[in-house]
This record gives structure tokens, sequence and C-alpha cells, in this order.
């Protein structure tokens, strides 16, 4: 490490000491202050980040995928502030974040809806909601109590708090950030993803007014300098987004030392680390009875959960579950490889993709090759186990496999529930999508479905990004894993209403698109997602979405409908 490296780390700690005693006598009405300068100047940078986050990723500044920075980036950075600020808000004036919000039942616990939350939400993201299941017993009136997380006592900090941040999706790092100071009240240094170093002045611009307070520091460098913050002695946390590869070489070591260490139980960071960590998501396909439209529209879908950033997602699908009974099957599975081939052309912008897809190459041979260039491989017939490589480790490139299980009915949801958790390797999202008669025809079956999925985040009829994007849903993975056996990671973060107690989220969507939807009896108006790999009009909708949540004005919506509808 270079010695300007490690005087940048020993600087920013040593600001951060004096930091976490200024930011325990700001009061939650300045807290909340900060936060909404913060959404201002997300918005008024908001056209920097995108910029740069196109170079980053070599994409054609006129394409329609820049939609995707968009979207991922400064859009749902100043959605959460906005709310988060709104928590604040509430906790300042002595009321519970949750004191207006709608709870209902679910299989003996009790879940929030967390979308939609506003006539504006209803508006945009018609067709869309969204719900947090808390972990049993835990009721609604504990859950308004504890809403708040550390917040309910300001002025008592964590100390330090390292946050590792992503190199894929550009508003990880800042959004990271913001959970670890305002949920768990630990000023925070966030060490860049070296991918990410030219977002740098962005970031800075962006989080000015935390680290004008003392309350956050940003450095770069290397994994020595990782290592040596996560090891430093003034850090009280350390939190990560990366692999389950990462995670263990930061925690036990590596090679001899790191199995070595994990037999006795003696971690090389002995630090508290929470982690979001992917893993190999599926996407469950329900039999049922789809016209030429669902076909192509689903396959869309398909192609958009697997290709979105370019592969390069914590939660993108790796392999579908079929059933080899459905007799649209064959049909289905032409139109997800045409999907897939016609999915716009782009960089392999991330370290390793192209040694990734090699390696998959290795393992199944005889994968089509789809795409420009050949360089999306689908692998058909993949046996649903555990052995199989495209199940038990994340490619992270545009690598899609096929799991054909033979039943159809609750035969089938009951064997596709338990593929998807015995033999996928993490539990962080997890896909169904499912015609409106299939689950009213499954009935009870379709809801054990969705219970007995142990994900973070579910998705029906939905692309779990969609949780990712709603800043009152929590990520993260299924509660319940350790540093011994991190699989997706320990905790969650976003959970902008600072909820205690939670299991998972649960997102629902339209399965048809408007108009469609409403002929066929949804209750949706919302038309092609803007997030759609194919969506024509995504740069221009994720823009006209981002000016919205920095500052939201009903004059907006008409611009962002007119747009949105081209797509």
């Amino acid at each position: 490490m270079q010695d300007l490296e490690l005087q940048a780390v020993e600087s920013a700690l040593t600001d951060l000491v004096d930091g976490e005693r200024r930011w325990a006598t700001t009061t939650l009405e300045q807290r909340r202050d900060l936060l909404m300068r913060m959404r201002d100047l997300t918005g008024a940078h908001a056209q920097e980040w995108v910029d740069t986050a196109v170079q980053i990723k070599g994409l054609d500044p006129n394409s329609p995928l820049v939609g995707e920075e968009w979207m991922s980036g400064p859009y749902v950075m100043a959605a959460s502030l906005g709310v988060l600020a709104d928590t604040l808000d509430h906790l300042a004036q002595g009321r519970s974040p949750l004191a207006d919000v709608k709870f209902h039942d679910v299989r003996d616990r009790v879940a929030v809806n967390v979308l939609p939350t506003s006539v504006y939400d209803g508006l945009l993201l018609s067709g869309f909601s969204a719900e947090v299941w808390l972990r049993r017993g835990v009721s609604r009136a504990a859950a308004k109590a504890e809403a708040g997380l550390a917040q309910l006592d300001p002025s008592r900090t964590a100390g330090i708090g390292v946050v590792l941040g992503a190199g894929n999706i550009m508003s990880i790092a800042p959004l990271d950030v913001l959970y670890e100071l305002i949920a768990h009240n630990r000023v925070v240094v966030l060490k860049l993803n070296p991918i990410t170093d030219p977002l740098l002045p962005v970031f800075g611009k962006v989080l000015a007014p935390l680290i004008e307070v003392g309350a956050v520091r940003i450095v770069t460098g290397g994994a020595e300098v990782g290592g040596t913050l996560v090891q430093h002695d003034l850090v009280n946390h350390v939190h990560m987004t990366g692999s389950a590869r990462t995670h263990d070489a930061i925690v036990w070591g590596v090679g001899d030392e790191a199995v070595d260490r994990k037999r006795a139980g003696d971690p090389k960071l002995t630090k508290p680390v929470t982690s979001e960590l992917g893993g190999v998501s599926p996407t469950i396909v329900i039999p049922g009875r789809w016209s030429n439209a669902d076909l192509k529209f689903q396959a869309q879908h398909v192609a958009t959960q697997r290709l979105h950033n370019g592969g390069y997602n914590c939660v993108a699908s790796q392999a579908l579950i079929i059933s080899s009974d459905w007799d649209q099957k064959d049909r289905f599975l032409a139109e997800v490889r045409n999907a897939i081939a016609a999915a716009p052309e782009r960089a392999a912008y991330y370290p390793g993709s192209d040694d990734r897809v090699a390696s998959a190459l290795e393992s199944y041979p005889n994968a089509e090759r789809l795409g420009p260039g050949g360089g999306r491989l689908l692998v058909d017939d993949v046996r649903p186990d555990a052995t199989e490589p495209i199940l038990s480790g994340e490619y992270f490139s545009p690598v899609y496999g096929v799991v054909e299980i033979p039943c159809t009915g609750a035969a089938f949801t009951g064997a596709a529930a338990r593929t998807a958790n015995e033999v996928f390797a993490g539990t962080l999202g997890v896909n169904i999508i499912a015609a409106p008669a299939s689950v009213k025809e499954l009935g009870a079956a379709f809801d054990d479905l969705v219970e007995d999925l142990h994900y973070g985040t579910i998705a029906i009829n939905a692309w779990t990004g969609v949780g990712y994007l709603t800043p009152t849903a929590s990520w993260g993975a299924y509660p319940g894993h350790t540093i011994d056996d991190v699989q997706s990671g320990i905790g969650v973060v976003h959970n902008a209403w600072l909820m205690d107690g939670i299991e998972r989220t649960v997102v629902r969507g339209p399965f048809r698109p408007a108009p469609r939807s409403v002929i066929r009896g949804e209750l949706a108006l919302s038309p092609k997602p803007p997030w759609f790999v194919n969506n024509k009009t995504a740069a221009t909708t994720g823009k006209r979405l981002t000016e919205f949540a920095a500052d939201p004005r009903a004059s907006r919506l008409p611009g962002i409908f007119a747009s949105a509808l081209r797509g």
C-alpha cells in the first residue's frame, strides 16, 4: 500500500473520531435537513453521476440502456433520501415512522405495506405492490415502537463503521453509507471499489453535507487498503457488498489459513460484519395457459432479469425452474432464446466476465451461444443438483440455465420451492412468474410456495430488482446466516422506515403490461417497465423519474407518463 493511501486511511479515521462526537450532538431535525440537502444535491449532480457511470461501463451515451444508470443510481438515491428524511421527521415529532402505515396478517406474521405509500406511487407504479414480512412473534405494536432503530436515541452513537463499496450498481455504496449512519448511528468511512473510483468527485458532492459535519469520509485503493481499514483498531463494524468468496477472505483469510481458522472457529476479523453477497437467483415459471403476447413479454422479462446491467447484478436471475410437462414450455423457451439474443449489445465491463463465461463453456460445452458475438450462454437440461456449476456459484456474467421439473400444479410448486431452497446457492432473491388464473387455481398451494421460499426478496410477476428500487422495502439475504456459512449475507439495508425484526420483502407486479392488463381484468395501468432491457425510452423515463424523486411535483408526471408509454 502506498504511503499516501495509508495516510488517507489514518486521516479519515482520525477525522471520524471527532466527527462521531459532533454527530452525537446533531439533532433529528438537523439530520433530516442534512438528508434533504443531499436529495437536492443528488438532483443537481445526477447528470454527472450518470455520465460517469456510462463511461465506466462503456455504454453508448445515446443508448436506452443509460436508463439503467438513472434508475439504479441517482433515482433510488434521491427517493431513499426523501423517505429517510420523512422518517427522521416523524421521530423528531415523537411519532413512529409506522404511525400511518397499513399492516395486515399473512401466514401467522405481521406484514407492513411498503408499496404503494402515496398517490404518486400508485400512479407511477400502477399494479405494483410490496410488503415486508416481519418475523413470527413481532406484533404491530412492537413494530411501531421499535421502528427508528438507532435513531430512537440519536445521541448514542456506535463508533466507526467501514463500508466496502460495490463495483456494479452505482447507488449501492452511498445507500449502504446511509444505512450505517442512520439505522446504526455509526459514522462511516466508505472505501470505493476501484471500478467506481471515477465517481469519487460525484459522491463527494452528493455526500457533502455528511462529510462537512464529520460523519462520513471516502477513501480509495485496492484490497490492501480495505484490509488495513477493516483491521484498524478504531473501526467497530464492517459492512460489505460483494461475493461470498470475498467475504470469507476478509473474515477467515485465504488458503490453508482460512481452512484452519474455520475449523477452529477463529476468524481473522473479529469485528461484527454485515453483508450483501448475491447468489444464484432462480426464476420459477408456473405452468399456465398463456397467449403469444404473454409468452413474448415474459421472455423479455426473463431476459431483463438476467441481462440488466450486463448480468452484473447480485440478484440477476441465473436459471429458470420450469415444468417439463408444461405444454407451452418449448414455445416459451424459444421466446427466451430470442429475447436473450435480441437484447442490446453492451461491453463486458466487469473484471473477469469473459473468464467466467469461458469457465461456463468448459463446464457446459454444449451451451448455446446467443447474442452479438455469441457472448451470452444458455444452458439447457441443467440437473436440479447442487453440484451443477451453474447452480452452485454466481457467474456474474451473461450465463443462464434451464432446470426442468416433471410435474405441474401443486406438485410443481412444492418441488420448485424445494429445488430453490436446497439446490440453488444463496438466498438473496427469487422470482415467480404466474398468470393470474394459475395463481387463483393453485390457491393455498401458491401461498405455500411464497411462504416456503427462504429468500430475502420474493418477486411475483416482477423482478426482485424492484425491491432494491423501493426505499421502504428491505434488501438483504434471508435471515439466519452466520459468518461460517454466510450464503447471501447477514443483515439488511435500505429499509427507510427503519423497521426491526424483518424476515423478507414480497413484491408483486402485473402479469401483463397495459393496455393488455386492463383488457384481461388486472387492475394495473403500467406499460412495459422502464427497467426492461428492450425498453426504447428507458433513458428518458429514467431521467424524468430521477428529476421527480429529487423534486416531487405533480407537474412532472405528464412527462414521465408520456415517455413511459412510448417504451
